[in-house]
Parts: structure tokens; sequence; C-alpha cells
């Protein structure tokens, strides 16, 4: 047996819950939200002791494959390898294909603990206890979930009635429960059994592999396919398209865990949110002497318990009680605090107007594998945008037939590539790039490159963008 934890990290959710910061294409484990840090890079940080885990594993799609690469490389982390699903089939498909990469590069006796990228987490003493406990009830055979001890009748989470107890403190589960409403939670309090479901799992892959391939064998078949004929890309594992596609869409906990004879569960009081909504991230959040949660560029008068945060703008709230003022570049959520689980009926509104659909899919700031684009601002046959390019990165040689750039460098050097020609441009600087010349820019420096980009032109959109030679593989 891998004397090591292999850590396996679910990272491809979409989710818009806390929208507008969340989008499809800019969901909330990558997002910062009351730390220097994402959600994801906690995660990795929750894994990063080398005396107890070996390399995380991380199962993504082949949209979010260079921010998983690069918010890993900022915390120093190294990954044994980034899964690439070719279509969303839920997470039993997902942690199966990660299971047989384990089989592959560890061995079948090896122990895996399954981390969602999204969860809020005190890797307190209590926690670390939890781990070691799991690890040791996995060791002997059973399928491990946490089960978090109950704060509140929550409706929002998934329940778990515990059976008898296993040596160390651990305890076979007895059923599991599907969000109840508020009667029924309050109901299952009262009887002390029970807990909340917390989607994290610590398994001996052998049993939860023979258990997947009795209950749900085309899920263990396709799964298998798709990683004995996946192919290397760059720094990712793409898992095979035409047999991951085969699999049943389905969950873990339906296709495993509901049907198991191994289910135990590990009874943790460390602190816990899935930050499923705005007024969990206001419960988590460091609160001043009112009760509020603010970020940086706020600024509050008498207002408490309230939950006032933005990514540009700067906020002035006052007067208010209870309420959550969420802003982002282009869109302002306010709410009653207490109400910010309906955010979701919001969004769905949003995406079913042509005009507001995008505020629901696309952020105005995106990662790219070279570092950042932000768009500041756009009118009719012109767009303005910030650009930041890491230390040494480039980005493709490309050019455009109806567009023109003008750059400007507002911070570090650039190298820029302009036909047959290259120069250095420094601060202060600026060039103007003709439409259909080929153009690339460098940054050799050892700090971001960021430049003022206004492309001017007939049509915009990135498909007039030819690329001719690009290190990430989009040609």
């Amino acid at each position: 047996m891998s004397e090591k934890i292999v850590p396996i990290i679910m990272a491809g959710g979409k989710g818009t819950r806390l929208w507008p910061l969340s989008r499809s294409t800019a969901p909330k484990q990558f997002l910062q939200f009351l730390s220097n840090h994402s959600l994801f890079q906690k995660t990795l940080l929750r894994v990063s002791d080398p005396a107890l885990y070996a390399p995380a594993i991380i199962v993504t799609n082949a949209e979010f494959r260079f921010i998983v690469a690069e918010q890993a490389q900022v915390v120093g982390m190294p990954l044994a390898s980034i899964l690439l699903e070719p279509v969303a089939r839920n997470t039993a498909p997902a942690l199966a294909a990660a299971a047989f990469v384990v089989v592959r590069d560890h061995g079948e006796d090896a122990i895996v603990q399954v981390l969602a990228s999204d969860h809020e987490i005190e890797a307190d003493e209590v926690y670390r206890d939890c781990i070691r406990l799991a690890r040791d009830t996995a060791a002997a055979g059973w399928l491990v979930t946490f089960g978090i001890t109950p704060t509140e009748p929550a409706t929002g989470y998934g329940y778990i009635e515990t059976g008898e107890a296993l040596p160390g403190g651990a305890r076979t589960v007895a059923r599991f429960v599907e969000k109840p409403n508020r009667e029924t939670a309050e109901a299952l309090l009262e009887t002390g059994n029970y807990l909340w479901n917390s989607g994290m799992f610590m398994l001996p892959v052998r049993p939860f592999l023979a258990d997947l391939a009795r209950f749900e064998p085309d899920v263990h078949a396709s799964a298998l396919a798709a990683v004995k004929t996946a192919r290397r890309d760059l720094d990712f594992e793409r898992l095979d398209e035409a047999a991951f596609s085969k699999a049943p869409d389905i969950s873990v906990d339906y296709a495993v865990f509901e049907r198991t004879a191994l289910a135990a569960v590990v009874p943790s009081s460390f602190p816990w949110s899935d930050l499923g909504s705005w007024d969990s991230v206001w419960a988590v959040g460091r609160k001043d002497e009112a009760g509020n949660v603010v970020g940086q560029k706020v600024s509050v008068s008498d207002t408490r318990n309230s939950l006032v945060l933005s990514r540009d703008i700067h906020l002035a709230v006052h007067g208010l009680d209870d309420i959550a003022v969420i802003a982002s570049e282009d869109a302002v959520y306010v709410g009653r605090l207490a109400d910010s689980q309906n955010v979701g009926q919001i969004v769905k509104a949003l995406a079913r107007s042509e005009t507001t659909r995008k505020l629901t899919e696309v952020h105005p700031t995106s990662y790219k594998p070279w570092g950042s684009v932000a768009s500041v601002l756009s009118g009719d046959r012109f767009e303005v945008k910030r650009l930041s390019i890491a230390p040494g990165r480039k980005i493709s040689l490309q050019k455009h037939f109806h567009r023109a750039e003008h750059w400007v460098v507002v911070k570090g050097t650039a190298e820029v590539t302009l036909g047959d020609e290259t120069r250095l441009l420094n601060e202060n600087e600026s060039i103007y790039v003709p439409q259909g010349v080929t153009h690339r820019l460098t940054n050799p420096g050892k700090i971001p490159l960021e430049l003022i980009e206004v492309q001017t032109g007939s049509y915009l959109s990135d498909d007039d963008t030819v690329r001719l030679d690009d290190e990430f593989g989009r040609l």
C-alpha cells in the first residue's frame, strides 16, 4: 500500500450561486473572496504536507486547465496530473477516472482523499485528527465520508444517519437523506444521530472500484477506457472523449455510497462551509464590531450584519441591516442576506434574456495561459482591454483580418514582434499594430507586464484571431 494519501481534487464545477462574482466561465473555486488565495488554492494548501500526501490529481474541464496550472504554480504546489473531462458526466465518472489514474501510478492498494475545490475549511487540529481517523478507517477497507456536526437545521445540505460505532471513533452509515425541508431538518437534529453530508471522502481504491463495477459497470468500463486511451497535452491529460461520453451521468453518492455495505462516516466538528450562497460567505467571514463582513473597496456606516464586497468600484453603504451588496465590474447584486439562496432565480432570469445572458456566462476578467485580460470599455467599432502577462510568458504569434490594435505599456517591459521586426517597449511607450500584420507580445522581465490595448475595426470578436505559433498548443 502507498504510505501517502493521494489527493483527488474535483475542480470542474461551473456554478453561479455566488453571482455576480462567479459566472459559468469563472466559477467560485478560482475566485478570491475573503483572502489572498482562491478556494482552489486553499484546497491545495490543505494537502501540501509531503509527509502525509502525495502530489494531487486535479479533475477539471479543458476550459479551466490553464487557471488550474497557474494557481497551483502561484502557491508552489506540484501536481501529479491535471485530468481534463471532455464532457460533463457528474462526480461518479470523474472520480472513477481519477481512481484509475491512481491505480496506474500508485497501485491498487492506495488510499485517496477526495476533496471539493470550493469549500471553506479551517484546517485546525480537529480537522487533522479527522483526516487521520478517516485514513485509518479507509485502510481497514471502509469507504469513508466526512459528516459535519450540524450547527443549524440547514436545508441546503444532505444528511447522514449514523449507525454502529467502529474502532477509533468512526461509525457505519445507516442511511443518506436528501436535502430536507425546514421541518424535517429540525426533526433530524432532535435525534442527535444525523450529520451534514460534506461530499468529501477517504477511499481505499480497490474496494471503491470493485463496488463501482458491481453497481455501475458502465461507469467503470467507460472511465477505465477513457484513461487507457487518454493523451498528453502539455502538462495536461485529456480523457478520451468517445469512451468517457458513454458513462452515465450519475453522482458518486447514487452510484456507490447509497448502495455499498462498506459506507462509514467520520463525525467532524471542524469549521466547514460549501459557500453555496452569500449568507454562508458572511457566516465564515471576519466581522467588524457591527457584524459586517466587508471588502477592501468598501465604506459602511450605520449598517449591521451585512456583507459588502466589491471587485473594482468603491461601494458606500449607509443605514441598512442584514443585506448583501456584491459588485463586480459589470453588475451589482443587492438583496436581503437571508434571501441570498435565491440568487439562482435571478441568474436564470438573466440567462433567458439575450441582452443579459452574457452577464451570467462571461466575466469581464478572463484568465489565459499567459496571464489575464480584462474588458475596460467597449463601443461601436472599438474595445479597450487591460492585459497582464506573467514573467517569461508570451501570447501566440497571431494576426487579425478585421481589426487593428494600439498597445500602451503601463508597467514592466514588453518585447514586441511586429512583422519581421522585434523591439522593446518600456513604461509609457506605445506601438500601433496594423490590421493584418503578424504580431506577438512577450514579457522578458521578472515582474508582470501590464498594457492597455485599444482595438479598432469592423469586427472585434476573438474568432478573428489567426494563430501562427503558440506554446500552449492552441493553433
